[in-house]
């Protein structure tokens, strides 16, 4: 018997160096600033930050699991001619692979969402004939920095030539090709999160569903690297669910400080370097939730242990995966 979920909220935090984990494209591939100027935080989007969940579990559950209920909807899939798979090629493709591909021609829905994590997560946007859509459970919000932040514009060199020799009739290049990249030195990000447990019983998304995404946040984060994301670790991770299907507190990010303060980092022109640099005092947060405790079925907390922590979470604290 699959066990419903409770209304539930997340809050996320972790740190990037040296890269740019969500880059903008209409700004030269620099960092994506939703705010002002003058303000200097950086963001990433939601969409971003699913895709790290996606990728760890497309890897972690290999072929759906072994339940065959994990598979990946939204991906990256080429044919033997390496072309991209739309909707209709990868939602047939996985009807095949769990032997349902007659039933499919009627009720892909069903299949969808019996077999596929993100579809029971995330919702599902289905424009193939027939034509569905599902509002996922889950939803991010922005992940933005707490700090300013400034990008810095590099260049440097790679000793392999644009073209090869046999491609310039036989001249050839006598030197490397040089490249140009926005960096971020370092970044402390943090994102909200709800889950909508009257939403969820339309998805079926399920318990075991709930702890995959928990942990692939965690892991997912550790796992999608690549030299211009830059070296990311999850720092702190929070899950708060509650015992009406109508009710969150709601921006609870809002209740995490960075210390040093916001004086230290708009007016004194300083930056933070490293995790070493920060505290997170999650205080207000705590007094926040004993404050609406009668609401409240559970709470827990995750925290890397590179960052120090301001506040007695020792109640909430669980093992890293």
């Amino acid at each position: 018997m699959k066990v419903a979920i409770n209304n539930g909220e997340i809050v996320f935090i972790k740190s990037v160096k040296d890269g740019i984990p969500n880059r903008d494209p209409l700004q030269d591939s620099d960092a994506r600033r939703l705010f002002p100027e003058e303000d200097g935080r950086i963001s990433l989007s939601d969409v971003s930050i699913k895709r790290d969940v996606r990728d760890y579990v497309l890897s972690a559950e290999t072929n759906g699991g072994t339940s065959k209920k994990n598979f990946i909807f939204v991906q990256e899939k080429v044919n033997e001619k390496g072309k991209l798979l739309g909707r209709g090629s990868l939602a047939e493709s996985i009807a095949e692979q769990v032997g349902k591909k007659q039933e499919a021609k009627t009720d892909m829905k069903s299949i969808l969402v019996e077999h596929c994590f993100d579809v029971r997560t995330f919702g599902i946007v289905y424009s193939v004939k027939p034509k569905f859509n599902l509002t996922g459970p889950v939803q991010f919000g922005w992940a933005h920095s707490l700090h300013p932040v400034d990008s810095q514009y590099i260049q440097g060199t790679v000793v392999m030539p644009s073209s090869d020799v046999k491609d310039d009739g036989g001249e050839g290049k006598t030197q490397g090709t040089i490249w140009t990249s926005y960096i971020v030195p370092f970044a402390v990000f943090a994102m909200s999160g709800v889950i909508n447990a009257k939403i969820a019983e339309q998805t079926k998304m399920t318990k075991d569903d709930q702890e995959l995404l928990l942990k692939a946040l965690w892991q997912g984060t550790q796992y999608r690297q690549a030299r211009g994301r830059g070296q990311q670790q999850p720092l702190f991770l929070l899950h708060v669910e509650y015992n009406n299907p109508f009710f969150r507190i709601g921006y609870l990010e809002d209740l995490i400080e960075l210390v040093p303060g916001e004086e230290v980092w708009r007016n004194g022109g300083k930056r933070p370097s490293s995790v070493k640099d920060i505290t997170l005092n999650v205080s207000p947060l705590l007094e926040k939730l004993n404050e609406y405790k009668d609401k409240i079925a559970n709470v827990r907390i995750w925290v890397h242990p590179s960052v120090a922590v301001d506040g007695n979470i020792e109640i909430y604290k669980q093992p890293l995966w």
